[in-house]
């Protein structure tokens, strides 16, 4: 039942094991996991290495234009861009909180990973067979409703990852303030727990299903509509998509596997790796699949994109398992081989999900985004 209030990523696995000898006497204790080994400092990518993108750069401190398509390069310096902080005498929208209970969800019962140590794959050695087991969550839910919206009328909206957001409402404010995106809901979904193969918040983010984006659909909208008395629309033009990593490559999920719901995703440093658990011979590279195939070998589909990735971002020797950095090149490339309406932000001097460039950002993101929108009658 959902209840109001008031108020990465591939799993490091250590093959390395231990047995301890106890007196006849004792009960064995019980195993536990070695320590997952300190990750590695990402490498600084440059950005003009050769077969990344074409960019342009921009001078220091400025932002890509929101009316311009393409891939552009800033930093290292990253201002919070003046919609990120909350101005005196701008409009506050309201934010109302409810949890959601694992138990009355028929998409996502609940499941957290085995603590036990993943053995290797029988069939292929280099993966690892990760378990998992039911378990409860509770996930927490932030609605976002600006000051300017007349109850009873149809809105658009914004779903976002990893909730509850306050930067993204602070931002919506002031530009709904400004006109320069329509009056819309916001509505950040918590995750269901944990992270990577095996986890809650695995299962639902890193597979290549429709199935996230009909959970949304069935079972936290209606709530949402129900509780708060908003109408969300349905015209796909005025529904949005946002996340980051895990999140933001579940963003571009729920509008590639149901494009007549959703047209416009925005993704920080996403994961278009293969993350994917568990398998899928349908799509057996997981995200990495949207520029390895999807998208060259697809028709384009009603979607506009905007797409960010640090300079730091995370790494691994293998490109496909987890650097953030080739993925977002690599989705650069084939959006724009494939005519696709996007904006590709390679930042400089940040790290993977950076909050300063999400504070220069966010504003200059949610333009673009929404460019060309016209509300339908629905």
């Amino acid at each position: 039942m959902f209840r109001p209030s008031n108020a990465i990523f591939l799993l490091a696995i250590s093959l390395t094991s231990a047995s301890a000898q106890t007196p006849p006497a004792q009960t064995p204790a019980a195993q536990t996991p070695p320590a997952r080994p300190a990750r590695p400092t990402p490498p600084t990518r440059d950005p003009h290495t050769p077969g990344y993108v074409m960019a342009k750069e921009l001078p220091d401190g400025e932002n890509a234009p929101a009316t311009v398509d393409g891939n552009f390069i800033l930093g290292p310096t990253h201002k919070p861009a003046p919609e990120s902080t909350v101005h005196e005498g701008v409009p506050q929208g309201t934010v109302y909180n409810f949890t959601m209970e694992s138990a009355d969800s028929k998409f996502y019962p609940g499941i957290a990973r085995d603590p036990r140590i993943p053995a290797a794959d029988t069939i292929d050695p280099a993966k690892r067979v990760v378990n998992s087991h039911p378990a409860p969550y509770t996930r927490r839910v932030a609605v976002y409703v600006p000051k300017q919206y007349v109850p009873g009328t149809v809105a658009p909206f914004i779903v976002g990852a990893d909730g509850p957001d306050r930067l993204l409402f602070t931002a919506l404010d002031n530009l709904i303030a400004e006109k320069k995106v329509p009056v819309m809901i916001a509505i950040s979904i918590g995750n269901g727990g944990g992270d990577a193969a095996g986890s809650e918040r695995g299962l639902e983010y890193d597979n290549m299903t429709p199935r996230y984006a009909e959970f949304v659909e069935q079972e936290v909208l209606p709530l949402v509509e129900k509780q708060y008395s908003v109408k969300l629309t349905k015209d796909p033009e005025g529904r949005a998509t946002m996340g980051s990593s895990s999140g933001g490559s579940a963003a571009l999920i729920m509008a590639w596997y149901h494009p007549e719901l959703y047209h416009r995703v925005l993704t920080y440093s996403g994961s278009y790796v293969n993350s994917q658990w568990p398998y899928d011979p349908a799509t057996p590279h997981g995200a990495w699949e949207f520029h390895e195939n999807l998208i060259p070998k697809n028709p384009r589909k009603p979607i506009r994109l905007w797409i960010e990735v640090g300079d730091r971002d995370l790494y691994t020797v293998d490109p496909m398992q987890n650097d953030h950095v080739a993925g977002n090149e690599l989705m650069a490339r084939e959006l724009a081989a494939k005519g696709y309406h996007y904006q590709f932000v390679f930042a400089q001097n940040a790290g993977h999900g950076d909050r300063a460039v999400k504070q220069q950002t966010i504003s200059e993101a949610l333009e673009y985004v929404w460019q060309g929108y016209a509300p339908s009658k629905n």
